[in-house]
């Protein structure tokens, strides 16, 4: 049961707490203060913060709930656990932190909050999504596995897959989006020079190549080299692993070759994060990937 009651929220900001196993967790919600509410209800994405960071951070890290303001989608920003209040992490697999020794259930997190948002705001229930940074992007991995019935499509940024294999209950498409020269979750693996936690991090190609597999589509991509609109030392190419038939979904890799452990578009506040490309706008390419997939009944 939540430790609020249930309330119907008007457009704006709202910071919320629910009971899940006898822990009080936070969640902000973002209800579009400039778009129509659809006929069917909301869009609804849910964005995951990195580890060692919460969500009012994500918020300020990402501001996809601007985007959202306007293009017509609720945000949620849930916020991990750990004993500092600014540096939570996710139980994601493999990782990390406070979370994953304290086995918090994060995916039961998750589905609570499936519960508690639609009586809170209408949501359109083929239209959930799931992105996030880093530890938050693991999350998203982890969700688009063990909820596949809930989340219609995922986009990890800057994270990797945290387990070994992953067996979704249907084709879950996914977009992944990572830079060659992040030096947290390395594109290779392995444990980056300046991870925090010290894992062996699976790669970025462990993670695509078990996804294609999953979704059953073309194992062989195409390949694009996007145009560069700034010099700012940062290219990327793009990989589409189209549909192979109608028991199938797409995955998309955005290479970003000389991005570090950024968002897309957005200035990065640490420089020990690395460059982040101005070639790339990951908000609006979350926006119109999600846009293209519906969760069908």
């Amino acid at each position: 049961m939540t430790t609020t009651p249930i309330q119907t929220l008007p457009p704006g900001r709202h910071r919320l707490t629910i009971d899940v196993d006898g822990r009080e967790r936070e969640f902000w919600v973002y209800v579009p203060t400039q778009a129509s509410q659809p006929s069917e209800g909301w869009p609804i994405v849910f964005t995951f913060h990195g580890g060692l960071s919460n969500a009012p951070t994500m918020v300020r890290f990402c501001e996809l709930n601007e985007l959202g303001d306007t293009a017509g989608f609720v945000t949620v920003f849930p916020n991990g656990t750990g004993r500092v209040p600014t540096m939570k992490t996710w139980n994601a697999g493999m990782c990390c932190g406070y979370a994953k020794r304290e086995n918090v259930d994060d995916v039961h997190f998750v589905e609570m909050l499936l519960e508690d948002i639609p009586q809170r705001v209408p949501i359109d229930p083929s239209r959930i999504y799931a992105t996030g940074m880093s530890n938050g992007g693991m999350m998203s991995y982890l969700l688009g596995d063990k909820l596949s019935d809930r989340f219609a499509a995922i986009a990890p940024v800057g994270g990797t897959m945290g387990n070994d294999t992953c067996s979704p209950g249907r084709p879950m498409p996914l977009m992944h989006m990572h830079g060659t020269d992040d030096q947290f979750v390395r594109w290779e693996g392995g444990v980056g020079p300046r991870s925090k936690s010290k894992l062996d991090f699976f790669s970025v190609d462990h993670a695509i190549e078990n996804w294609v597999k999953a979704n059953n589509a073309n194992p062989i991509p195409t390949i694009e080299r996007m145009p560069a609109a700034v010099d700012d030392g940062t290219w990327i190419e793009k990989f589409t692993y189209d549909q192979s038939g109608p028991d199938s979904a797409e995955v998309i890799l955005f290479k970003i070759h000389g991005g570090g452990h950024t968002w897309p578009g957005k200035e990065s506040r640490l420089d020990l994060l690395g460059a982040s490309t101005h070639n790339l706008d990951a908000n609006s390419e979350i926006l119109d990937f999600f846009g293209r997939h519906r969760l069908l009944g």
